[in-house]
C-alpha cells in the first residue's frame, strides 16, 4: 500500500522473522486495562478477584477467533483465493460483532461452570469492553483502515486534529475521514457514561444491556461514513443490520425481563446467583 509522508509503521519491533505489529498491542492494551477495571469492580460486587482474569483468558482468543471468522465469512471471495491470509490478524480484519458473539459465549458457559449469575458478569464487564474498543480502534487507525470517504486536508484541520493524524489519514494521495477516531470517542464517551450509570442501582442485567444499543447506536452511523464495510447484501451494510436487531432485540429483552419478574435484582446488590 503507497502511504502519504510520514504515515506510522504498522511494526513496532522487528526480530527476525518475528514481528509485534501496532495492531496487536493496541487490542492487547485495551483488553488489560478493560480487566483491571472489571477486576476493581468485581471486587466490589462481591466476587473472587481472579474471575474475570479467569473469564478473559477463555473469552478474549475465543472473541478473537470469533471475529476473524465473522469478517472471513464476510470476504470469502478474497479468502478462498488466498488461504493463506486467513490467520493474518496483524493485518487487521477482526469484526467487532464477532467479538461479541465470542464474549457472550465465553460469559454464558463461563458463568455455567462457576455458579454465578450471567447478567452479573455482564454488567461488570460491559464499561470495560467500551474502553477496550475505544482503545482497540488506534490499531486499525495505525494499519490505516476502517476509514470514512475522501475529505481535504483542510477539513482534517478544522476538525483541530494533530498532524499525526492528519499525516495518517493520508492513502495513497487521497485524505480520508477517521471514522476510527470517531469511534474511539463514542466509546470512550459510552465508556464514562456506563461508569456513571453503574451507581444508579439498574436492574440487573440492563447496564449490559445499554451498553449494546449504545455501541450500535454510535456503530449505526459511523458505519455509514465507512468505505469498507462488510456487506450483507449491494446496498446493505452487515454492520447497520446487525445494530439496528441489536437495538430492538434489547429493547424486548429489557421489556421481558421486567415484565416476567427476571430483573428484580439490582445493580448493587452482591448476589452471586
Amino acid at each position: 500500500m503507497e502511504t502519504g509522508i510520514g504515515a506510522i509503521n504498522p511494526v513496532v519491533i522487528e526480530l527476525g522473522p518475528l514481528q509485534l505489529h501496532w495492531y496487536a498491542v493496541m487490542i492487547l492494551s485495551g483488553a488489560l486495562l478493560g480487566l483491571w477495571v472489571a477486576t476493581r469492580e468485581s471486587e466490589r460486587r462481591g466476587l473472587p478477584k481472579e474471575t474475570f482474569v479467569d473469564l478473559m483468558t477463555i473469552g478474549i482468543p475465543i472473541s478473537i477467533i470469533f471475529a476473524r471468522i465473522y469478517y472471513v465469512v464476510f470476504q470469502w471471495e478474497y479468502y478462498v483465493d488466498h488461504p493463506g491470509q486467513i490467520i493474518a490478524i496483524w493485518n487487521g480484519g477482526l469484526a467487532m460483532h464477532g467479538v461479541l458473539i465470542g464474549a457472550v459465549l465465553s460469559m454464558i458457559v463461563f458463568a455455567k461452570l462457576r455458579s454465578i449469575s450471567f447478567w452479573k458478569l455482564a454488567d461488570i464487564l460491559a464499561p470495560s469492553l467500551l474502553l477496550a474498543q475505544a482503545i482497540g480502534r488506534w490499531g486499525n487507525f495505525i494499519n490505516q483502515e476502517a476509514h470514512g470517504g475522501p475529505v481535504t486536508r483542510e477539513f482534517l484541520v478544522n476538525l483541530h486534529l494533530p498532524d499525526f493524524i492528519i499525516n495518517q489519514m493520508y492513502i495513497n494521495g487521497t485524505y480520508y475521514h477517521p471514522t476510527f477516531l470517531y469511534e474511539s470517542l463514542w466509546n470512550f464517551a459510552g465508556f464514562i457514561l456506563l461508569i456513571l450509570l453503574r451507581r444508579t442501582n439498574l436492574r440487573r442485567g440492563e447496564l449490559f444491556l445499554i451498553y449494546i444499543m449504545y455501541y450500535s447506536f454510535g456503530r449505526f452511523f459511523i458505519e455509514g461514513m465507512r468505505t469498507d464495510s462488510l456487506m450483507l447484501t449491494e446496498n446493505l451494510r452487515m454492520a447497520q443490520f446487525i445494530s439496528v436487531i441489536l437495538i430492538l432485540a434489547s429493547i424486548i429483552i429489557i421489556w421481558c425481563r421486567r415484565k416476567k419478574g427476571y430483573a428484580d435484582i439490582r445493580y448493587l446488590d452482591n448476589s452471586v446467583g
